[in-house]
């Protein structure tokens, strides 16, 4: 049986570089010194990514003979003031997801399903062809402020604190990210009319939560369809706290004897690639000798790692050791769309050669690299950088920041990865902003498309849309973590040749 929380054992030799330039920052006192916590950030961000970013052959600045001395390193460590202009300037032209945080301690609560948040999850969409922007609430965190306030799926709003949201199509301006960042914020509530956004003349005050935890597993349901017995499952975040409860949201399933599933990731960002694994291996099989995907690090990484490291295989267990409820199926309808990133796209790739996946829904969003957390650790023994709880001890206490980079790719056992475009879908269908209709109702439009190739029925209802969801961006995306894919199996004595 091949176990996926792999111990790389071969030993350390850690060289971030081949020049002199990697042996740290001059000591205070030569020629025009700047103090040294000013570039503390600068240069743990330079050697983490000259290791582990995964085109870091493709960023000039990033190249082991970059620099000729020190003098030349520190020189460049101080070309920006501001770390994060720093950090951008190292990223490669093709890069979209790479990202940073200067308190890693807020990223890793992120990545944990614990955030600042009012429980309000929307999408933005454009009037017609010009700038202005009205959002739709796509569902409700339960136990939220915005549960409390009666906040529902559907809802419609065109103001924030009486601002007309916009998105400038020339100049790439909006003013979205500053007024949802807001702790309290008022929104109008429209409604439609005959397929026109009418305001009502209500509003809505909502009040953001400290340590708002959301459950990824939002819903699960055993459908009765013209005899057969369908699973449903929203599943709205790769968060690994929940492993579990997704594993006992398929037992439910299971008990019930389904023969179908229909998974709904239509809002489902990403997350932890371990936790993609186990809900693929619950749709299709404990078969511990089946390849799921194949990592693809750069040059300097791959080089060290050998295929007992880079390729994950199918679980029979979780990371707590349960068993996993499998419902070992040979099809799957898999409701996606372009807020469906990451985790999402891989667990359709990975099962791709081994179950039929149909995709109805939209394009999804495209992204296929996984990244990690690092901080500032240099000495960790055997991976340099990458955060791990135990050792926040050891973290460079005048330096809170975090990177995310891209690290790698995954491909499926065919080895396909290249879906930077998205994944298409097999049944194109749009949801319909003038009727969402109710998550896990058999009349709600996307579900009922699957359900209705399930069961094969020859009245074929109509699935026209009115006001199909152009969805510009959505709440996610204006969290920390955003649609971040991230590997979490442990990575010890690295090797770089």
């Amino acid at each position: 049986m091949k176990r996926y929380l792999i111990l790389i054992t071969i030993a350390l030799l850690w060289i971030g570089c081949n020049k002199d330039d990697d042996n740290g920052i001059p000591e205070p006192g030569g020629p025009d010194p700047q103090p040294q916590a000013n570039v503390e950030v600068q240069d743990f961000m330079w050697k983490a990514m000259n290791l582990w970013y995964f085109w870091q052959a493709d960023v000039t600045d990033l190249a082991d003979t970059r620099f000729n001395n020190d003098e030349d390193y520190t020189n460049f460590l101080r070309s920006e003031d501001n770390p994060e202009d720093f950090f951008k300037k190292l990223l490669f032209t093709e890069d979209r997801f790479s990202f940073f945080n200067d308190d890693y301690k807020e990223l890793v609560n992120n990545f944990a399903g614990v955030s600042k948040s009012n429980g309000m999850e929307f999408g933005l969409s454009r009037f017609g062809s010009g700038n202005d922007v009205f959002g739709f609430v796509q569902y409700v965190v339960p136990g939220s402020d915005a549960d409390a306030k009666g906040v529902k799926r559907g809802d419609i709003f065109k103001t924030v604190n009486g601002q007309q949201l916009f998105q400038d199509r020339a100049n790439a301006s909006n003013n979205n990210y500053e007024l949802f960042d807001l702790d309290t914020y008022t929104i109008d509530i429209s409604t439609i009319i005959d397929n026109t956004i009418t305001d009502t003349g209500n509003e809505i005050t909502l009040n953001k939560q400290e340590n708002l935890v959301e459950n990824p597993v939002f819903l699960t349901k055993t459908l009765d369809v013209n005899g057969i017995k369908v699973g449903y499952l929203m599943y709205n975040r790769f968060t690994s706290n929940f492993d579990e409860e997704l594993n006992n949201a398929f037992g439910e399933l299971r008990a019930a004897n389904v023969s179908e599933l229909v998974l709904d990731m239509r809002y489902n960002p990403g997350g932890s690639v371990n936790s993609s694994r186990l809900l693929a291996s619950m749709v299709y099989g404990t078969r511990t000798n089946d390849l799921y995907i194949r990592q693809r690090w750069n040059p300097k990484i791959q080089a060290a790692f050998g295929a007992a490291q880079l390729e994950d295989f199918f679980a029979d267990t979780t990371g707590d050791g349960t068993p996993i409820n499998t419902l070992n199926l040979s099809k799957v309808y898999v409701l996606a769309t372009r807020g469906s990133a990451s985790a999402s796209e891989l667990v359709m790739n990975g099962l791709a050669p081994y179950v039929d996946v149909i995709h109805i829904g939209t394009t999804t969003r495209g992204k296929n690299e996984f990244s990690l957390t690092f901080v500032d650790d240099p000495n960790r023994e055997g991976a340099p950088y990458v955060y791990t709880e135990s050792r926040e001890s050891n973290i460079n206490p005048n330096n809170s920041w975090a990177i995310q980079p891209l690290c790698g790719r995954n491909e499926n056992a065919d080895g396909f990865f290249d879906y930077t475009s998205g994944l298409a879908p097999d049944i194109e269908l749009p949801e319909d902003i003038a009727n969402l209709g109710v998550l896990g109702d058999e009349n709600e439009p996307l579900l009922a498309r699957a359900l209705q190739e399930i069961s094969g029925a020859t009245a074929k209802r109509s699935f026209t849309v009115k006001m199909p969801a152009n969805t510009i961006t959505n709440s996610k995306m204006f969290t920390q973590i955003k649609d971040n894919m991230y590997l979490d199996k442990p990575l010890n004595n690295i090797t770089i040749q």
